[in-house]
């Protein structure tokens, strides 16, 4: 079928995606104008526009939230997706620490931080989501935000101290609520 998308999630995923009895499936299905077919053993996900789908980024739109999913957001938050306005950015932690799985955990126990403060802090001043699943660290939030939390994640991964980063988040929240004074509310 022309326009399908087909990706695949981590299968203990799967379950989240679908649902109680296929509610969640159901619900991305309806906001998005989409038909979504789960394979639940591989994790195989094909996804097609309705014949009548009015956005065209409606495939796209469902691409990102069964992906979000996926990098372990639960689905009240992935379906922000639909708003033109709110990206998913995932950083890929090989990218940056190698295969080294030691390296990888060490990483993600800083961007966590301890009982979660580290991350709890960039959700804080930047208005973003973020979870740290697998070998990724996936941010859902508005462009400007989203950048502001990649910044300082790839800080820590670069070795910054977290009062560096979290000195650097502050500034940022400032610099960010000034334009928006400056700019008004928007339209």
């Amino acid at each position: 079928m022309p326009n399908t998308e087909y990706l695949k999630i981590p299968r203990e995923r799967v379950g989240v995606l679908i649902g109680p009895h296929g509610k969640t499936k159901e619900t991305i299905e309806k906001a998005s104008e989409t038909s979504i077919v789960v394979d639940s053993e591989g994790g195989s996900i094909a996804i097609s526009p309705h014949e009548d789908a009015e956005d065209p980024l409606a495939v796209w739109k469902a691409r990102y939230i069964v992906k979000a999913i996926g990098r372990g957001f639960n689905p009240e938050i992935a379906i922000k997706l639909m708003d033109d306005e709110v990206m998913l950015e995932i950083i890929n932690l090989p990218d940056y620490v190698g295969k080294s799985k030691k390296a990888i955990l060490r990483q993600k126990g800083r961007i966590i931080g301890k009982d979660g403060k580290t991350r709890d802090i960039i959700t804080e001043m930047t208005g973003t989501y973020v979870s740290i699943y697998g070998k990724t660290v996936a941010i859902i939030g508005e462009m400007e935000h989203l950048q502001v939390a990649k910044e300082a994640v790839e800080m820590i991964l670069d070795g910054a101290r977290h009062k560096t980063v979290y000195s650097f988040l502050e500034r940022k929240k400032q610099e960010m609520k000034l334009r928006e004074i400056k700019m008004g509310p928007p339209i």
